[in-house]
């Protein structure tokens, strides 16, 4: 699978990561692979700031140096950063729009699933807004803007609805599981301030679903 290049200047590299590619490596040789690596070979100095699940496709951004990942690290830390995913869940939501409040925290005798505790887990917010409904296959398209940054947000909030995401191979039941090929999950838009101008920066990556 090839990985697109979207921006890249003095400070960071923007890339497009394909659904099925690891964010970084993982344990062993065999996981070497990555979004992460393959960056690294171009960019040596290219240091990871934030992470998309392996099955989640579109934007991540890399500081090229130490000074541009902490900055870029700090911005998303202090919800500096703006993000958009799109994703196709099961089933018709009847609201056009809506806000998940439920705090996260991990599920250790299953990891890596994570589970909402309200009493121990951390904040989660996700603002979501339908985009389009589809009543013969009975699925609805989303735009889903988190507030918090939590592992697997996206994916338990939409469970926490009675919609899980279609592809959702932790989280999603058996139907919804096998109506897709993948996790129907993208990172489509991020607004971050370049860590050396300050300047807003946006980026748009186009859904491949």
């Amino acid at each position: 699978m090839d990985v697109q290049i979207l921006h890249q200047d003095d400070s960071i590299v923007v890339a497009d990561k394909p659904s099925g590619l690891l964010a970084v490596p993982g344990r062993g040789a065999e996981k070497l692979d990555s979004l992460a690596w393959r960056v690294q070979q171009r960019w040596p100095d290219a240091r990871v700031v934030h992470r998309l699940d392996m099955e989640t496709s579109g934007l991540m951004v890399f500081g090229l140096g130490l000074a541009a990942q902490r900055a870029v690290s700090m911005a998303f830390e202090q919800r500096r950063v703006d993000k958009r995913y799109i994703a196709v869940v099961a089933g018709l939501l009847h609201e056009d729009a809506g806000t998940v409040d439920a705090p996260l925290i991990c599920d250790w005798p299953n990891r890596p699933r994570q589970k909402i505790d309200a009493m121990h887990g951390k904040p989660s917010l996700t603002h979501w807004t339908v985009l389009a409904r589809d009543p013969h296959a009975q699925t609805t398209r989303v735009r889903l803007e988190p507030v918090t940054g939590r592992s697997h947000q996206l994916r338990l909030h939409m469970l926490h609805l009675g919609h899980p995401i279609l592809g959702d191979t932790l989280y999603a039941d058996r139907a919804a599981r096998a109506a897709a090929p993948r996790l129907m999950l993208h990172a489509q838009w991020l607004r971050i301030p370049h860590p050396g101008s300050s300047e807003l920066l946006e980026f748009d990556c186009p859904v491949p679903f």
